[in-house]
């Protein structure tokens, strides 16, 4: 029998980060969920569109989350109460057993990552302990405690590097450019070894650039919508960014955590590319955020700074997800003006709570 947590009671914020389950939200199933899911990285922009998505279709939700001095609840602070969050680090394999043994989880999502390119360079054995190592020892939690389940790993464009084709897909192989895409890589081998060692259900999902207001700010694309607003707000003057020339392709993220649900329904697990089909550099996004924000001269508010150039980079990354679209049903749909538009509004809307009137 599955184990029940307990009434919920009221108490701190850390209480409700750490397993107490409060009352459903409205529309939520109060009846037992058919299946269970436990992500890791619950409190990130992936973690906790997914955990929306899920609790919609009647997942019972489990999230792992590290005990911090200051919790980080901000994405999933409408979800307290609706989710059981549970003490974990994919540092510590004896406490992603306990959080598996606890869960009994149907779907595992392993969105859990050192997932900013830039730092990795400056802390790359932490971000090959967490985003390489930190995969290994969820597999083999899996294998041991919940061999039945199905995993999803969130693996990432960036594994293709300095790829050689001009829409990349499943077919092309891996040339990272930075500790965090070697740290990828791991991940991603060392998930279709167990796949085929052991008969487990994981897949990998390759996603491209996605994006969304609930991203972090330490990332170009929510730095320019931040910045932009802040210079329309009056509460900056400049916008200081690396290189403007890098083209990606960008997505809305909460259609892509849709495609990463649809990657585990299939009988049969195999990986698969999540992507846009179209490239845009930082300099047109940088473009689009100040139209959006109705500034005209644009260029005057950018400062090149070299201080964000990286030992190695990857110039363009565009992907081809036709096999999801044949065999999943799955296309992005928000387009690049409009995922613009979306995170610019957001951060305008929150700067005028603080803005000099």
């Amino acid at each position: 029998m599955r184990p029940q947590l307990g009434p919920s009671k009221a108490g701190s914020l850390e209480d409700k980060l750490l397993g107490f389950r409060g009352p459903a939200l409205p529309g939520m199933p109060s009846a037992p969920a058919e299946k269970r899911a436990l992500i890791t990285g619950i409190t990130g922009q992936d973690g906790s569109f997914l955990a929306e998505q899920l609790l919609a279709k009647g997942y019972e939700v489990y999230g792992i989350v590290r005990r911090l001095s200051t919790p980080n609840p901000q994405n999933i602070r409408h979800l307290l109460g609706t989710v059981h969050l549970l003490d974990g680090d994919l540092h510590d394999q004896a406490s992603l057993e306990t959080a598996i043994r606890f869960s009994e989880p149907d779907e595992i999502y392993n969105l859990a990552a050192q997932s900013f390119v830039g730092v990795s360079f400056n802390q790359p054995v932490v971000t090959g302990e967490v985003t390489g190592l930190g995969a290994l020892r969820l597999l083999e939690a899996m294998r041991s405690r919940a061999d039945k389940a199905r995993l999803y790993q969130a693996s990432s464009s960036e594994m293709f590097g300095q790829g050689v084709a001009e829409r990349l897909n499943e077919g092309n192989g891996f040339h990272p450019r930075s500790p965090y895409g070697v740290a990828k890589v791991f991940a991603y081998w060392a998930c279709v070894n167990y796949r085929e060692s052991y008969g487990l259900y994981i897949a990998n999902g390759i996603l491209f650039n996605h994006e969304s207001e609930r991203r972090g700010l330490e990332f170009v694309t929510r730095k320019i919508s931040d910045g932009v607003a802040r210079i329309r707000h009056g509460l900056a003057s400049d916008l200081h960014l690396g290189s403007l020339t890098s083209q990606r392709d960008w997505g809305y993220a909460p259609e892509y955590t849709d495609l990463m649900w649809r990657i585990l329904q299939p009988t049969v697990a195999e990986d698969y590319v999540g992507a846009t089909g179209e490239t845009h550099s930082v300099e047109e996004f940088a473009r689009e955020a100040f139209r959006a924000a109705g500034i005209d001269d644009w260029s005057r508010y950018i400062v090149t700074d070299r201080r964000f150039a990286r030992p190695a980079d990857v110039d363009h990354l565009c992907g081809d997800a036709t096999k999801a679209k044949e065999r999943l049903g799955w296309e992005a749909k928000v387009r690049f003006p409009e995922l613009v538009h979306r995170m610019v509004q957001a951060d305008l809307a929150r700067h005028a709570r603080t803005a000099p009137s």
